[in-house]
């Protein structure tokens, strides 16, 4: 055996148990972290099968001794208190949440398409100044956005809240379709201008197709961002129009809530998210693998 096989073979090992040791500590961190943000999705099942209101969750219990669908029952009839019209109200989350999606994918689409592939001059200016809207906290503007939609004819009407996640969502959103674009060749657009294609037809032809992955992150962004407020249907709306998110937080104003068929009816509440997420992995997963491969 040579001396420099002699010499190299400690710092292999050393290497090895190296990396062994940063292997083994991300795994156990991935662990900790998938407990640690499964354990309220633990909580939430726990109090939704515990037949008697909840009441086990504050018992220290880890399982209910008697699991029931007691919960599940009273949401899916609307027979739980403040579940009354829990469907009516899961459809205008469903509404907000929808036209949120489609409006912010537009809006965002076009914008990032008019920035980054028709070579704007002030193309930064436009992209900076839609950023300088996160300057400022969402629960800030809520005051003066109350006054202009009551200006505009939209008090108690659920476009105002349309519009308002709309107006959060799509800053980021071009920020993601723009940064994504730049792995799209300009080549592609020039040979379809050279084969006559118009700007509207290499939007919708070129730039769209090649999008879809980076499309269906800000789909599920903004649908997101409307089904998590709180804040914007609550002060919006009234009981005619509010959603499941507002009637969730009925909970902390009642000493002796219905829990389990409230956290039935947030269980329930949280699929459609889950939904989209589930149809759109594909796409996720390429505009991931795409922005690691181009780094």
């Amino acid at each position: 055996m040579s001396a420099a096989a002699l010499l190299t073979r400690p710092p292999r090992r050393r290497y090895r148990l190296r990396r062994a040791i940063a292997e083994a500590g991300s795994v156990i961190l991935g662990i900790v972290l998938l407990i640690w943000s499964l354990l309220p999705v633990y909580n939430m099942f726990l109090v939704a099968l515990d037949p008697e209101e909840g009441e086990i969750e504050f018992d220290g219990n880890l399982w209910p001794p008697e699991p029931s669908l007691e919960g599940f029952r009273g949401a899916v009839t609307q027979e739980a208190r403040y579940l009354e019209d829990f469907w009516h109200q899961f459809g205008n989350s469903i509404y907000i949440g929808l036209a949120t999606m489609v409006l912010t994918l537009l809006v965002a689409s076009l914008a990032s398409f008019a920035v980054s592939r028709l070579r704007l001059s002030r193309a930064a200016l436009l992209t900076n100044t839609a950023l300088l809207t996160y300057a400022l906290p969402a629960s800030l503007l809520i005051v003066p956005y109350y006054g202009i939609m009551h200006s505009y004819g939209l008090a108690d009407n659920l476009w105002a809240v349309i519009a308002a996640q709309v107006t959060f969502a799509t800053p980021f959103a071009i920020i993601i379709l723009q940064l994504y674009s730049k792995l799209i060749p300009f080549e592609l657009d020039d040979a379809a201008r050279v084969d006559g294609a118009s700007v509207p037809q290499v939007y919708l032809r070129i730039y769209l197709p090649l999008m879809s992955p980076a499309l269906a992150v800000v789909a599920i962004y903004a649908l997101l961002l409307a089904w998590n407020d709180y804040l914007y249907q609550a002060v919006l709306l009234s009981v005619r129009h509010m959603t499941v998110s507002v009637t969730q937080g009925q909970l902390f104003e009642d000493t002796d809530a219905a829990w389990n068929a409230m956290m039935a009816a947030g269980i329930i509440y949280v699929l459609p998210p889950v939904a989209l997420l589930l149809a759109l992995r594909r796409y996720v997963a390429a505009s991931l693998n795409m922005a690691s491969v181009n780094s």
